[in-house]
């Protein structure tokens, strides 16, 4: 395990810190992409919100203008019609004039008529005696006839003095009515253009109000496919980087798999080694104990010549051990431990915490923030520092066995190591938190099949890997 470790963090030398900082640099460019984009969603909400508020304000002027417009056709219609009345008082004023002018005729002439009787009288003397014309009279006849022409002569002035008195009264009557009327018509006319005036006002203020939104609306519509064109842009931006992330994160998983294959080819150079020194000193036990053997057999002749009449002790041979075999090391299946202790909270899969159903793409493992959680293998960091619902977060690039995987470590309190790093398994990365979108201390821990690639379809479950 120490061999492993030294190779690997022998290998991220090799990792220029330029380099090491790139993935970083791209992640950090992305977040404020993403930024951006959000900034330029709310702003192109609240553009829409704007113009929907306007356009609300609009339908509501526009029907204040069409009320308007009812009214001032209504007040129209009246000016229209106290416009005839006025016309057909004009007409009848026309015609009355005329019967004032044949009135003011016949009280001219009762006039002469009356002046010249006032001037024959005044010529005669004084006051007509009606007495002398009846008494002149020849005849009870004549006084009779003279007495009718009298009487006509007095009820025709009687008459005349009536007539005159009648058709002043008239005349003076008539022309109070058609003046009177006339200044009726003219008032209310006068009170129906003013109508229509503060009418026609109010619809060229609305109008002008109505200008005044339309071009609000045509400025908030500019100004909102302007914020589109930008959240277009960063979209673009947006998917360039991650393109560049994910090549990044392909980049230090090949450095990921060139350690691994190199900690393997060593790890069998060093077996290898181990191997062949075993089976030297094997063969050294070897020659050494046939050596021994031999002498012993030189020895034993030796004694057998100096006594042979004497009864030699059976020699008992040495038993020779076989050398012993290298144990292999322990193995295991798991191809990752677990990072953290505590409880599973929130398995992998669909769930709701409140806020509808959701795809949960990790593992959540409860326990008191601020306890270390650990690499679950030996591999780079590829991401180190905060991301959105993830809070603060570590992504993990590795190779085991050929194939590339990514691990995250999410909503962590503390991070304890940076971008680029080589790691190896069980070597802490961060503390466990409750950052991002959380809704108490845990750890989020995913595992991707790959680079990992956000929210996609590359996350599997964490618990096969146990």
């Amino acid at each position: 395990m120490v061999t492993g470790l030294s190779t690997v963090l022998a290998l991220s030398i090799l990792v220029p810190t330029a380099n090491a900082d790139k993935l970083s640099e791209l992640e950090q460019k992305q977040q404020e992409a993403q930024q951006q984009q959000s900034e330029l969603n709310s702003g192109i909400n609240e553009k829409a919100g704007q113009i929907n508020q306007n356009a609300s304000k609009l339908e509501q002027l526009a029907a204040k203008i069409a009320d308007l417009n009812t009214q001032i056709n209504d007040t129209q219609a009246k000016i229209n019609n106290v416009q005839a009345q006025i016309d057909q008082t004009k007409v009848e004023i026309d015609e009355l004039r005329k019967s004032i002018e044949e009135l003011e005729r016949k009280i001219a002439e009762r006039e002469d008529l009356l002046e010249e009787r006032a001037r024959a009288i005044q010529l005669s003397g004084g006051s007509v005696d009606y007495v002398d014309v009846l008494l002149g009279a020849n005849s009870f006849i004549d006084f009779i006839d003279r007495f009718s022409a009298v009487n006509t002569l007095i009820e025709a002035d009687r008459e005349i003095m009536r007539d005159q008195a009648a058709d002043k009264e008239l005349l003076a009557e008539q022309k109070a009515q058609v003046e009177t009327k006339l200044a009726e018509q003219e008032s209310r006319r006068s009170e129906l253009v003013g109508l229509k005036a503060s009418l026609d006002g109010q619809k060229k203020e609305q109008a002008g109000l109505v200008q005044n939104l339309e071009a609000e609306q045509q400025r908030l519509a500019a100004e909102k496919g302007s914020l589109e064109n930008q959240r277009n842009e960063v979209i673009e931006i947006s998917a360039d980087l991650e393109q560049q992330i994910a090549n990044e994160q392909a980049r230090l998983a090949e450095i990921a798999r060139k350690a691994e294959e190199e900690r393997q080819r060593k790890l069998a150079a060093e077996k290898a080694a181990a191997e062949a020194r075993a089976e030297a000193a094997a063969r050294e036990e070897a020659r050494a104990q046939a050596a021994r053997e031999a002498e012993a057999a030189r020895s034993a002749k030796a004694s057998s010549a100096k006594a042979e009449s004497v009864s030699t002790p059976k020699v008992e041979r040495a038993a020779v051990s076989a050398p012993k075999e290298a144990v292999a090391a322990p193995s295991s299946n798991a191809m990752f431990i677990r990072p953290v202790s505590g409880r599973y909270s929130s398995g992998f899969g669909g769930r709701d915490i409140g806020a509808g159903a959701e795809s949960h793409l990790g593992q959540d493992i409860a326990n008191v923030t601020g306890t270390p959680i650990s690499a679950a293998a030996s591999g780079y960091v590829s991401y180190a520092g905060a991301m959105g619902g993830y809070g603060n977060v570590v992504i993990l690039t590795h190779s085991i066995n050929g194939q590339s995987y990514a691990t995250v470590y999410a909503h962590m309190s503390a991070i304890k190591v940076s971008a680029g790093q080589a790691i190896s398994q069980g070597q802490t990365v961060g503390l466990v938190g409750s950052t991002g979108r959380s809704t108490g201390p845990h750890l989020h821990f995913e595992v991707h099949i790959g680079s990992w690639n956000g929210a996609r379809s590359n996350a599997v479950n964490p618990m096969n890997f146990f």
